[in-house]
C-alpha cells in the first residue's frame, strides 16, 4: 500500500512540474499577442484642420486681424482668413457664390438682404461716425454744418455703402447740403483721401479715424446728430465648414472677443 501511495505522489509531482512551464509559456504568449495587437491598433485621429474664410466690412480690418490671431491661438487647427471690402461688395460676392464661411457687415440692412444665403445673424458691435479733417484741421472744422462750405473739399462714401448711407442720413436730418468731390467704395477709401490731402474732410467711423494718428484731426459728432452703425455676423449656408464657422461667429460675442472690439473703439452690441 505504501508503495502505491508513493507512486501516485511521484506521478502528481511530475504532472505539476510539467504544467508550470506550459503555464508560463502561455502567459508569455498572451503578453506577446497583446503587445502585437497594441502595436497594430490605429493611433487616435488628430483634429481635422479647418480653413475658415470670413468676409468682413472694411472698417473691421485692423481689429479683426487681432481677433483672428486670438481665435487661432485658442482654437488650434483652425486658420481664419479674412477678406475685407465694403459691405455692398461683400453682399455681391455672397450672391455670386464666392467660397466663404461667414459674413460680417457694417449694417443690418445689407445682412437682411441676404437671408436666403445666410443663417441667423447676431449683432457683435456698434460704431459711430466722426468728421475726419485734414492734418492740422486748417479750415477749423468743428461741426457738421461746416462741411457745407464750398471752399472745403469733402469726400463721402457712396450711398450704397453703409457709411455712405449713414452719412446721408445725418446730413439730411440736419438739412445740411454737401457736394462731395468724390464718392468712395468704402470707408477706408474715404479716410485715405483725407490722409493724403486729396480732400479736406470726410465722414468716417470713429474707429477708423482713431487709427490715423496725427494724419487727421477727429471731430466728434453729438449723439443727437449722429447715427449708430450695427455690425451683424452670420454663417453662410453654402459653407463647407458649418460647425467651425458657427463656432467662430459665436466666439465674436464672448468676453474675449468683445474686449478686443471695445479696446479698438467699438461699442458694445
Amino acid at each position: 500500500m505504501s508503495a502505491i501511495l508513493n507512486r501516485r505522489a511521484a506521478a502528481a509531482a511530475l504532472t505539476a512540474a510539467l504544467l508550470v512551464p506550459l503555464s508560463a509559456c502561455g502567459s508569455d504568449a498572451e503578453k506577446k499577442d497583446d503587445a502585437a495587437s497594441s502595436a497594430s491598433a490605429p493611433a487616435p485621429a488628430s483634429p481635422k484642420a479647418v480653413n475658415l474664410t470670413v468676409l468682413a466690412a472694411s472698417s473691421l480690418t485692423d481689429v479683426f486681424k487681432t481677433a483672428g490671431e486670438a481665435y487661432q491661438k485658442s482654437h488650434p487647427g483652425t486658420k481664419v482668413t479674412f477678406s475685407f471690402a465694403g459691405s455692398q461688395e461683400l453682399a455681391a460676392q455672397v450672391k455670386q457664390g464666392a467660397p466663404a464661411d461667414a459674413l460680417v457687415t457694417a449694417d443690418t440692412k445689407t445682412m437682411d438682404g441676404l437671408k436666403g444665403e445666410t443663417n441667423d445673424a447676431t449683432v457683435i458691435a456698434k460704431n459711430r461716425l466722426v468728421i475726419a479733417a485734414g492734418k492740422g484741421n486748417p479750415f477749423k472744422i468743428d461741426e457738421l454744418k461746416d462741411l457745407a462750405d464750398s471752399k472745403i473739399k469733402v469726400v463721402l462714401a457712396a450711398p450704397e455703402v453703409p457709411v455712405g448711407r449713414y452719412s446721408k442720413q445725418i446730413l439730411d436730418a440736419q438739412k445740411i447740403e454737401v457736394k462731395p468731390v468724390s464718392q468712395e467704395a468704402n470707408v477706408r477709401a474715404v479716410l485715405s483721401k483725407v490722409e493724403l490731402g486729396e480732400a479736406d474732410a470726410g465722414l468716417v467711423y470713429k474707429t477708423d479715424s482713431a487709427k490715423s494718428g496725427d494724419k487727421v484731426v477727429t471731430v466728434d459728432i453729438p449723439d443727437d446728430q449722429n447715427a449708430v452703425a450695427s455690425y451683424p455676423a452670420a454663417t453662410l449656408k453654402q459653407s463647407k465648414n458649418s460647425e467651425a464657422a458657427a463656432a467662430f461667429v459665436a466666439w465674436l460675442s464672448t468676453p474675449e472677443a468683445q474686449k478686443i472690439l471695445q479696446d479698438a473703439g467699438f461699442q458694445k452690441a
